[in-house]
């Protein structure tokens, strides 16, 4: 038998293979990383040395410039861009403890408060490199004293940033809009869109709604920079991609009629349409009170915003778009229109109105003449704006289905579509929603109610625009918009012409809207609006409105209709709704106001000679007009 070997000789051969193990542990390792070093500078070198260059370098954006916005015309802009500095400010590159020196300095520079800028550098900031904007919209002058006292305000830089100029304030502010820096909500929403943090961008009205072709695409500066985001003195030359301007837009509006539609409503509040039925487009839209557009481009404006949002009379609310009110005895076009289509009641046969009627567990009274208009037919009714006449045969002949079914037909309850964000639908009551929100039944007298525009239907005064539209047009109702063209921003060329849209077709007889335009215009002839619309310039055709809001000699004034009554040339006809809030101090004036504007239009008159022309200067308080 071999002896066994004894602990000490398996003692002596363990170290040499440990020696073994770690050596071929260590050619591992070294040829691991040698090869990894041979793919990272050989095979893959041109890849890193490209990602080095990208850390190494900082990328400045170079805002576009916005396209510009016009009337009609195309001759002088509404709104165009001024050239403006913007102030920033580097924290990292501020002395330790300096940053409180420099936003006193920069606020007593600027005009700005301490607070403002603090806000816009918090403490959790002050190890960046990248340059904090603390103020725009900077005069060149004070730019001028920065750079005096550059020494002593390290880290603080400026650059060009252009501004919104708005030529043309007063009631166009609700149709063109603002713009202003992106929120972090809105960049949430956007950001696959291309929009990035410090873009500006539109925030209402024609602003907002066409801020992608208004835009424009933002520059580049690409710099080399140290690891901690220093620029490198004598690097390699900045690569500048130069930014693209915005497109220009041609909107629809007619400068003249703009201001005259203004003065026409003067400081009442309430609105004013006036739009081309043949096309839909709006050539004029006032909405008071408005707001003044340039104190988003002031940085000393944070108290007068705050208190325009605080006002009680809403400036920011565009009311012919975003308020709904009922429509009163406009509706009386719809109800006119339902009666001839479904034939539910002879058109020459009368109807008693004595001055009131007992339904139910009340007195109906006449709202227009306490003491009764007498035996009516169709076309006086329409006319005198009777509306036991429009009671009885609503509640009794027409019916409430039907009544429903054309109030829907002519668009109410629903949006126009109008290119301006914001637009709310108005309110159709039906009895189901009745009964969800009163856990009542329709009752007769809601029937009466609806069929004089009173009630629960809300409509708003662009919808009362395209009813009237839709008369106008025998069926027809456009989409109604501001975009006329899309112009190149360099040589003025149209890129993009809008195309008119149909927005809805009734199957009405022609021949009905024909016989409702004749009633329409037997309300200026003999009826309620036979004086102040009593005009020698044009024919016009429309209907008056009453709304009450359950005060007492407080209502709301309507007055929707068109011009020229007669003509050959579809293009050359105007529809105007007016509406005029219970607020004010009643004086009807909605139908004045259009008197007043129809005359401007087709006399070729401004509003003092149409003032004048018309005799009305007896009724004139002081006017909220342009200087």
């Amino acid at each position: 038998m071999a002896a066994p070997m004894t602990p000490g000789l398996q003692e002596e051969g363990l170290p040499e293979k440990r020696i073994k193990v770690l050596q071929i542990l260590f050619i591992l390792i070294i040829v691991t990383y040698s090869a990894r070093l041979f793919s990272m500078q050989i095979l893959s070198g041109e890849l890193y040395r490209s990602r080095a260059q990208d850390i190494a370098r900082r990328t400045t954006v170079i805002p576009a410039q916005r396209g510009e916005i016009y009337d009609r015309s195309f001759e002088r802009p509404l709104v165009l861009n001024v050239d403006s500095f913007a102030v920033s400010v580097t924290p990292a590159e501020v002395p330790q403890g300096k940053i409180p020196e420099i936003i006193e300095q920069l606020s007593e520079i600027l005009g700005i408060s301490e607070e403002i800028i603090q806000g816009k550098i918090p403490p959790q900031y002050y190890y960046l490199f990248q340059p904090l904007e603390i103020a725009s919209n900077v005069a060149y002058n004070r730019i001028a004293v920065i750079a005096e006292h550059i020494d002593t305000l390290p880290g603080v830089s400026w650059q060009s940033k252009p501004i919104r100029n708005y030529l043309e304030s007063g009631s166009l502010s609700h149709i063109i809009g603002y713009v202003g820096d992106i929120t972090k909500d809105e960049l949430t929403m956007l950001y696959n869109s291309g929009y990035k943090q410090g873009d500006v961008i539109g925030k209402a009205g024609i602003e907002r709604q066409y801020d992608g072709i208004l835009r424009g695409k933002d520059g580049l500066e690409t710099r080399t920079v140290d690891v901690r985001g220093r620029r490198i003195t004598g690097g390699a030359e900045s690569i500048r991609e130069s930014p693209v301007t915005g497109k220009n837009l041609v909107l629809t509006i007619d400068r003249s009629i703009q201001v005259l539609a203004e003065q026409a409503l003067g400081t009442r509040m309430g609105s004013v349409v006036v739009l081309r039925p043949a096309t839909g487009e709006i050539l004029a839209m006032v909405s008071y009170p408005w707001y003044d557009p340039t104190i988003f481009t002031r940085n000393d404006s944070v108290d007068e915003y705050q208190s325009l949002i605080n006002d009680p009379n809403k400036p920011f609310l565009n009311r012919a778009i975003q308020s709904s009110y009922p429509p009163a005895s406009t509706f009386k076009i719809v109800m006119t229109t339902g009666l001839l289509a479904e034939n539910a009641f002879p058109p020459e046969q009368l109807v008693d109105c004595p001055g009131e009627i007992s339904y139910g567990d009340r007195l109906w009274r006449c709202h227009i003449r306490k003491p009764g208009h007498g035996r009516l037919n169709l076309q006086q009714a329409m006319a005198q704006s009777c509306d036991i006449y429009f009671w009885v045969v609503g509640r009794d002949h027409l019916g409430l289905e039907q009544i429903l079914a054309y109030t829907n037909d002519f668009g109410f309850g629903e949006s126009t579509g109008i290119d301006l964000p914001g637009e709310i639908p108005g309110f159709v009551a039906t009895p189901q929603w009745k009964e969800r929100r009163f856990h009542e039944r329709w009752q007769g007298g809601d029937t009466m109610n609806m069929s004089i525009g009173q009630g629960y239907t809300l409509v708003t005064p662009i919808q009362m625009a395209n009813m009237v539209a839709m008369v106008v047009n025998d069926g027809v109702i456009y989409r109604p918009h501001f975009l006329k063209e899309v112009r190149d921003p360099i040589s003025g060329t149209v890129e993009q012409t809008f195309v008119p849209q149909v927005l809805h077709t009734s199957e009405v007889d022609p021949a009905v809207f024909e016989t409702v335009r004749r009633n329409m215009r037997s309300v200026i002839s003999e009826g309620t609006a036979r004086f102040p619309l009593n005009i020698r310039s044009v024919e016009i055709s429309g209907k008056t409105g009453t709304g009450e809001v359950g005060l007492q000699d407080q209502w709301h004034s309507w007055f929707a209709a068109y011009a020229p009554y007669r003509t050959d040339n579809p293009d050359e006809r105007v529809v105007v709704s007016v509406s005029v809030e219970a607020v004010n101090k009643w004086e009807w004036w909605a139908p004045y106001a259009s008197a007043i504007i129809f005359q401007g239009i087709f006399a070729n008159q401004s509003y003092e000679e149409a003032v004048a022309a018309l005799g009305l200067q007896y009724l004139m308080p002081i006017q909220g007009r342009r200087e």
